[in-house]
């Protein structure tokens, strides 16, 4: 391999790197503009759907324009091919998004985006288990760690806000199955489809379904009584919590792949647990700063071992 390939190889790593951490950094203010819409008495739908509606006009004009800028790329959407992106899309954007929002109604931000934040270690499992991966059993030790601390915080949960702790974590983690499990089929729909071009119709797709529910749950007079405050909310959950993360995490997962991607998520909890003290006004006790620093060394160990087995093993 001459010295120009190693460069170009280098920088391609470096800008999928840069993707990830960018994407995970704005997927964490989600949480925080979703309790803030709670406040407001926003029900769960109602949140999820204000989020896609702020979000799939974007995603639409960018859709429109690439079809019709890039006739090739419609032939590239066969029947089964389109039917495949969009049920992935729905998998990580509108199942994992709904069990998410759900979860967060039962505790709180930072403690939301700490358990989400083991979506990493499923994202190993099922690449073993359905995709064919290696088993890295050094990779267990981190993972033990990690979830050594969300235990840590669940137990202090557990002894001083328990109601609805047990239901919001299932949800959570059940958030995070799902999620990981969408980074894999994703990558293998964006190698084919593009990123830009499975993230518009994925998220589109998912955002149909959320406006659908929350027209049925709620009804649409719901929308009529919202506030400014809501509304600016929700464009924010769109925008900067939606589709600029959307795009840089697929970006990300389609240059460095799935695990590598979901390796580069701990700055997210960082950002969460920043703004749901000085925004949300959490407490963020010593228990806290224990717990999160073992989920977060766990994460950073498994990241670190993982870089370096893959290194090795080209």
């Amino acid at each position: 391999m001459s010295s120009t390939t190693q460069t170009t190889s280098a920088n391609v790593d470096m800008a999928g790197y840069a993707l990830a951490f960018s994407g995970a950094a704005l997927f964490s203010t989600k949480g925080i503009f979703i309790k803030l819409a709670f406040a407001e008495g926003v029900s769960i739908e109602a949140a999820l759907a204000l989020r896609m509606l702020m979000a799939l006009p974007v995603y639409l004009v960018i859709l429109a324009s690439l079809l019709l800028r890039a006739p090739n790329l419609r032939a590239l959407l066969s029947p089964g091919r389109l039917l495949g992106a969009m049920g992935v899309g729905v998998l990580g954007y509108y199942l994992s998004s709904y069990l998410d929002f759900a979860g967060l109604a039962f505790v709180s931000a930072q403690y939301e985006r700490l358990v989400l934040f083991t979506y990493p270690f499923f994202v190993l499992l099922f690449g073993v288990w359905f995709f064919g991966d290696r088993m890295n059993w050094r990779l267990l030790p981190a993972m033990l760690l990690s979830y050594g601390g969300l235990l840590v915080i669940f137990a202090w949960n557990l002894t001083v806000e328990p109601d609805g702790l047990i239901v919001g974590t299932l949800l959570v983690l059940g958030s995070a199955l799902t999620f990981a499990f969408y980074q894999h089929l994703a990558k293998r729909q964006m190698l084919v489809l593009g990123t830009v071009l499975f993230t518009c119709i994925g998220m589109s797709t998912a955002a149909v379904l959320a406006i659908g529910q929350s027209l049925l749950v709620d009804g649409p007079g719901t929308y009529a009584g919202f506030s400014t405050r809501v509304w600016i909310l929700g464009l924010m959950l769109g925008i900067f919590g939606t589709v600029l993360p959307s795009f840089l995490l697929n970006g990300g997962i389609a240059r460095i792949g799935a695990r590598a991607t979901s390796s580069t998520a701990s700055f997210g909890p960082i950002v969460t647990i920043v703004l749901a003290v000085f925004v949300l006004g959490e407490h963020f006790t010593i228990v806290h700063a224990l717990g999160t620093a073992l989920v977060l060394l766990g994460s950073w160990l498994f990241a670190r071992i993982d870089r370096r087995s893959r290194t090795i093993a080209k």
